[in-house]
């Protein structure tokens, strides 16, 4: 039998690979680098060019450290998309070669060759390499440091990306991976070298998510181990005994109560580390603890003593960027790297009860704002108790003077602001000392006093307006305004923020209450407009579509648009189709148009313009960003559409002049069928006001809206999509009242889908629900005779879900219906006749006489016809559903 060739390289191919890679690292800028790369990319064509690669990385001694790794690098990548169609021999021989190379001498060349090991076992899912866990056991066990870390290293990654190839069955072994595996890492716990206890440590905390048995059998080792590394002398083991127990709190707090306030103890003691990191991953224990719901008595006799800590922990560090930051004078430009990612959130008809965090996704977190969320966490669970443990040092902080503890100052005014709403009750009565104490805080010296105490006054700001009956709380809720209005032309930019982010809370809280002061709030923001730099002016835009949320068609007045409308304008037609600052804008008008409603009429021409023209700027830029001369971003598509649905929704019928004479029927269809469902979304939100105040415009296209809206109500309703279909939803029902039998090819679809979303109600969210319980009505009340053959097959969740929708013409639509089907089969409702009591029972008034006298007719036409049997389902309802139907007469 002939033995195999082993894969031999060619001199001049290895030394042209070299001469490129050492081109490629070298600080040189006289070196062309894309050239260089288009070469390799070039090289990636030629079947055994990884091999080649991996050659440099293993057997090249005499090249340096940086080549070998650059050939190593660029082998994970080219893995990464060519593996699979690899030769099996190619494949092999890069896997034969990077096992020996496990204990290379040199660190670099091992984590190199351990992050490719982990790229191809992800690839294979493990089970296409038989030869690697033995090879990684046999380092383990070798006693030799290099074997051990490289196979350590390596481990360590397999587990970070792939935990769950170690739990599975590997054909060929008698056991899962991780059984032979997890002795060994607790046995490295007590290894004398810090790497390895580090990397053994890593490896077992990955599996505390998913909880695998042998590590569920194995807790108590686990633990034993965790608490023989609590104080070891390197901080990053620390680090990672603190992230274990914030792990297993979180994933299964019942192992660590038998140790609990040991654990407590212990993160007490390491909340005060000397190394920030390790004080930053115990703070995240407390609000672990909290949520876990483990014994508050426990908590409760640490706090005095875990407050203090917090409480120093909240002071800014003297490496905290935002020093740096605060230093920024307005007059110095934005840099782009200032400018936050901004995130559009699509146009939404129903309940808002989507999650809608602050975005926080772009500030660094750190200790400061762990311990200050700590401090929320807590108020929050033990409420006023914390209050004698933590007002001394309130205080005490407040009460210092000299710049130098201007720190300690800042810290206590932020923790007034964490415990704002948690210990509202024993900070009432001290409420008008409070506020009268910040007040002068908002002309400190330090700019980051004067942010603070924006942020701070804006949380109490909601009381003070509940005071607003008492002259005094009036008066103080005056001087807040006037206050943070002063703030917003502040010269310092993360002043003008604080302010400008507290203003918005407090618009948002006070509402009409701002309608006296409108004229000076409006000075004050146009003047901030007026001088702001990019990042800033975000934040103007907001705050002015918040105004206009919050006090609606008070806006409507010649002096008031005088001074916010031009230059706002001015702005808008300074900036391209393609420019991203119009997106903030573009928001600010939709708050704008449906404030004004008819008033935003003269300046609605040119703004439905430049929408139209942006979404068809953008279509053309999805097909040839060259000959559009603009990049595709949906964002410009989501933001117009919005822009357009508030337009219909302030003008009304007013909009007939703007749109009847264009293609915004076809653009809209167009975006109702886009793949992106933020763009689906929008469109269906515009599609549905387009049917409440022009259906006309909607009908030569009308089957194909409709059908497309009703596609969306049976795709897979997950993330994203939930929000398109209850868009779709409420545009279906929107469109029926108007069309009224035009809807018909569409009713028996619709309703068998909307039909399996209420049976699941729990798997979807509140407004999907309530939308699909209108919708439903609405079709039942246009077509009983399609809907009525069919309700005994949702009729009980239909009529849960409608007993949650608020009494509005909504709901007077989907009662017409539910009436309308009983009246055509009376019998396909016996079975649920409770629920059907009990959604009638929901109401507070029915305004509208004839459904009032239609439901009326329901309840006494099944107390007929159910004779002696009305008492046994009577006797089924709650005493107040009995109070409420006693109107009937029944």
């Amino acid at each position: 039998m002939a033995a195999t060739t082993v894969w031999q390289p060619l001199n001049d191919g290895l030394t042209e690979i070299c001469t490129l890679l050492e081109q490629q690292i070298s600080p040189s800028s006289a070196v062309d680098k894309s050239q260089i790369w288009k070469q390799l990319q070039h090289f990636s064509q030629i079947p055994d060019f990884n091999n080649y690669l991996v050659f440099i990385l293993v057997r090249a001694e005499g090249k340096s450290i940086e080549i070998r790794q650059a050939a190593g690098l660029l082998l994970k990548n080219n893995l990464k998309g060519a593996y699979p169609s690899m030769s099996q021999e190619n494949q092999k021989y890069i896997k034969s070669e990077l096992l020996p190379c496990l204990g290379a001498v040199d660190r670099n060349i091992r984590t190199t060759v351990g992050t490719i090991i982990s790229v191809i076992v992800n690839i294979e899912e493990g089970s296409g390499w038989p030869e690697l866990l033995p090879a990684l056991v046999t380092c383990l066990d070798s006693n030799d440091l290099n074997h051990m870390d490289g196979a350590m290293d390596a481990l360590s990654k397999i587990c970070e990306d792939i935990p769950h190839v170690l739990d599975s069955e590997v054909p060929g072994l008698a056991e899962r991976p991780i059984n032979v595996f997890l002795p060994r890492l607790y046995q490295f716990f007590q290894s004398p070298h810090a790497s390895l206890r580090k990397l053994a440590l890593g490896c077992v905390n990955q599996y505390v998510i998913i909880m695998p048995a042998a590590l569920y059998n194995s807790l108590d080792k686990y633990l034993q181990g965790l608490f023989l590394l609590a104080n070891d002398p390197v901080a990053e083991v620390r680090k990672l005994v603190c992230a274990a127990f914030v792990h297993l709190t979180e994933v299964l707090p019942s192992s660590i109560e038998p140790h609990l306030r040991n654990v407590m103890e212990y993160m007490l003691q390491v909340n005060k580390d000397p190394d920030e990191e390790v004080a930053l991953e115990a703070c995240e224990f407390w609000s672990a603890y909290c949520d876990a719901q483990l014994p508050s008595e426990n908590l409760k006799e640490l706090l005095p003593r875990l407050i203090p800590v917090l409480l120093s922990n909240m002071a800014y560090a003297d490496d905290d960027e935002s020093l740096l930051d605060a230093e920024e004078d307005e007059s110095q430009p934005d840099r782009n790297q200032d400018l936050k990612p901004r995130f559009h959130t699509s146009r939404l008809h129903g309940s808002e009860d989507f999650d809608d965090d602050d975005d926080d996704s772009f500030n660094v977190w750190n200790l400061r704002k762990c311990s200050a969320a700590a401090i929320d966490v807590l108020s929050n669970v033990f409420g006023d108790e914390i209050l004698p443990a933590l007002m001394p040092l309130i205080q005490a902080k407040l009460s210092t003077s000299g710049d130098e503890a201007w720190k300690e100052r800042e810290a206590a005014v932020l923790t007034l602001g964490a415990i704002a709403e948690g210990c509202f009750n024993g900070l009432y009565p001290h409420l008008s000392e409070i506020v009268a104490f910040l007040l002068p805080l908002l002309d400190d010296k330090f700019p980051l006093i004067r942010s603070i105490s924006c942020w701070t006054l804006s949380r109490f700001g909601k009381y003070l307006i509940q005071e607003g009956g008492n002259p005094k709380g009036y008066e103080q809720f005056e001087k807040v305004l006037m206050g943070l209005l002063r703030r917003l032309l502040d010269s310092n930019k993360r002043v003008q923020e604080a302010a400008c982010s507290a203003f918005a809370t407090v618009e948002e809280d006070a509402a009409e209450e701002l309608v006296p002061h409108l004229g000076v709030i409006l000075q004050h923001l146009m003047c901030a407009f007026g001088k702001y730099q990019r990042r800033n002016l975000r934040i103007v835009y907001d705050a002015i579509g918040t105004l206009a949320d919050s006090v609606r068609e008070e806006l409507n007045k010649p002096a008031y648009l005088e001074i916010l409308m031009p230059p706002l304008v001015a702005k808008w037609q300074q900036l391209s189709n393609s420019d991203k600052d119009l997106f903030p804008l573009l928001e600010c008008f939709t708050s704008i148009s449906q404030a004004l409603g008819v008033g935003f009429a003269p300046f609605a021409q040119p703004v439905f313009q430049r929408c139209m023209d942006i979404i068809q700027l953008q279509h053309m830029a999805k097909v040839d960003p060259a000959s559009a001369g603009a990049q595709y971003d949906r964002e410009f598509i989501v933001c117009s559409l919005d822009l357009l649905s508030g337009l219909a929704e302030g003008l009304g019928s007013g909009i007939e002049s703007l749109v009847s004479q264009t293609n915004l029927r076809d653009l809209l269809l167009n975006c109702c069928m886009d793949e992106a469902p933020d763009v689906r979304q929008s469109a269906f939100a515009l599609m549905g006001d387009l049917a409440r105040v022009f259906p006309a415009y909607l009908q030569p296209r009308l089957i194909e809206f409709l059908q497309v809206a009703s596609q969306q109500l049976s795709t897979n309703l997950i993330g994203e999509n939930l929000s398109v279909a209850n868009n779709a939803c409420w545009a279906i029902g929107e469109l029926a009242v108007k069309v009224r039998q035009e809807v018909s090819p569409i009713v028996t679809n619709v309703v068998s889908a909307l039909a399996l979303i209420l049976q699941h109600a729990e798997a979807v969210n509140k407004s999907l629900v309530e939308n699909s319980a209108i919708t439903l009505g609405r079709l039942a009340w246009i077509r009983p005779d399609l809907v009525a053959p069919h309700m005994e097959h949702f009729m009980k969740p239909w009529c849960l879900a409608l007993a949650m929708v608020r009494d509005d013409l909504e709901k007077e639509d989907a009662f017409r219906g539910l009436c309308a089907v009983v009246k055509v089969n009376p019998s396909g409702g016996v079975s649920s006749l409770v629920f059907i009591c009990k959604a009638i029972a929901s109401w507070h008034e029915i305004r509208s006489e004839d459904v009032n006298s239609e439901v009326s007719q329901v309840l006494n036409g099944y107390k007929q016809m159910l004779g002696n049997s009305w008492a046994e389902c009577w006797s089924a309802l709650d005493p107040p559903v009995k109070e409420r139907l006693a109107r009937y007469q029944v």
